[in-house]
C-alpha cells in the first residue's frame, strides 16, 4: 500500500478578465502581456467570494471524485497566501462547509510553493498512520491583495482553487520522491507589503500609513531564481525517484511564467508538450496553481493509470521544490 492522491477537484470563477480588459486601466497590450508571460486571461473572485467559497466548491468536488464522504476526512490543510481572515483558519472555514466534522484542519503559507509544502506534510500524515485520509486544498483570492495599477504584476495574477484528496492505494507506486527547499535571503524579491505585523498600528497607535495590501516584485530576480531552483529540485526528485526526465509523462509544474518553464524544461530536455499547462487561461494562481492544472489534465483524460508525475513550484519567501508520483 503507498500514499496516492484519490480525487481532484477545482473551482475557476466565472468573471474572466482579458488582456485587453487590463488594456483599458493600465499601459499595456494582449501582445504585450502574451509575449513575456504566455497569459491570454484571468479569473476573478465576484465581489463578496473569499478564499473559502472557491476551496470548498473544489474540495466537495474532489470528495465527489475520490467516491469518498466529507466524514471520512481526518485532516484538513489549506495553502494560501489569501485567507478570509488572520483566524479562524481557512481550513476550518471550508471544514464547516463540507461538512468534514471529523477532520483537524489548518492552513500552510509558503506562497506558490504552498500546495506542494501541504500536499507532501499530508503524505507523511497518511503515511504514519496518525489519519487514513486527508484533503489537501490550494486556494487562492489573488485579486484582493493585486496593485490593479501596478503593470509589473496586475496582468500575473488570477484567483481560482484546487483540491485533492490523499489515501493508501494499492494501484502503483504513489507518491514517491519529494524536494522542498526555502531561502530567506530571498525574501525582499516578491512580497505582500501593508500586509501584516510590521505595517499595522502598535501598541501605542501608531500607524505605518501603508494602506491597501500589495504584491511587490522584483520580476529579473524572481525569473533567474525560479529557473535555477526549479531545475536543481527537478534533478534531486528525480534522482531520488530512480527516475530520469525521459522517464515523466507529465508535468505539473507551478504557473507563473511561460518563458520560465520554458527555460527550465530546455536545461532538463522535457518537451513542453509533456507539460499540463493552463495558464494562458488562468494566469498565476499562486498556490492553487498545480491543483488546478492536475485536476484539468486528470478530467480531460490525459492522466492514466501508471502515468509518472511531476510537479514543480516556486513561490515567494524564497520557497520552492519537486516531487514525483506514479498515478
Amino acid at each position: 500500500m503507498n500514499v496516492s492522491i484519490i480525487g481532484t477537484g477545482s473551482y475557476l470563477p466565472e468573471r474572466i478578465l482579458t488582456n485587453d480588459d487590463l488594456a483599458k486601466t493600465v499601459d499595456t497590450s494582449d501582445e504585450w502581456i502574451f509575449t513575456r508571460t504566455g497569459i491570454r486571461q484571468r479569473h476573478i473572485a465576484r465581489d463578496g467570494e473569499a478564499t473559502s467559497d472557491m476551496g470548498a466548491v473544489a474540495a466537495q468536488r474532489a470528495l465527489e471524485s475520490a467516491g469518498i464522504r466529507p466524514t471520512d476526512i481526518g485532516m484538513i490543510i489549506v495553502a494560501t497566501s489569501t485567507p478570509d481572515m488572520c483566524f479562524p483558519n481557512t481550513a476550518c472555514l471550508i471544514q464547516n462547509r463540507i461538512g468534514a466534522v471529523n477532520a483537524f484542519c489548518f492552513d500552510m503559507e509558503a506562497a506558490c510553493s504552498g500546495f506542494l509544502f501541504a500536499m507532501e506534510t499530508a503524505r507523511r500524515f497518511v503515511e504514519s498512520g496518525a489519519v487514513a485520509t486527508a484533503l489537501v486544498v490550494g486556494a487562492e483570492k489573488f485579486s484582493c491583495i493585486t496593485d490593479w495599477t501596478d503593470r509589473d504584476t496586475c496582468v500575473l495574477f488570477g484567483d481560482g482553487a484546487g483540491a485533492v484528496v490523499i489515501r493508501r492505494s494499492d494501484h502503483g507506486k504513489g507518491m514517491m520522491s519529494a524536494v522542498l527547499r526555502s531561502d530567506g535571503r530571498l525574501s525582499d524579491a516578491l512580497k505582500v507589503e501593508c500586509s501584516g505585523s510590521r505595517s499595522q498600528a502598535g501598541y501605542q497607535g501608531d500607524s505605518s500609513g501603508c494602506g491597501r495590501p500589495r504584491i511587490r516584485m522584483n520580476g529579473r530576480e524572481v525569473f533567474k531564481h525560479a529557473v535555477l531552483s526549479m531545475t536543481e529540485s527537478i534533478r534531486e526528485a528525480l534522482d531520488k525517484s530512480g527516475l530520469t526526465a525521459a522517464d515523466i509523462d507529465w508535468e505539473i509544474p507551478h504557473q507563473a511564467n511561460v518563458r520560465i518553464l520554458e527555460s527550465v524544461n530546455s536545461k532538463l530536455g522535457i518537451p513542453m508538450e509533456k507539460c499540463c499547462l493552463n495558464l494562458h487561461n488562468v494566469g498565476n494562481i499562486s498556490a492553487a496553481s498545480v491543483p488546478v492544472a492536475l485536476d484539468e489534465a486528470v478530467r480531460a483524460g490525459l492522466i492514466k493509470r501508471g502515468h509518472k508525475l511531476l510537479f514543480v513550484v516556486a513561490g515567494a519567501g524564497f520557497t520552492w521544490g519537486a516531487a514525483v508520483m506514479e498515478w
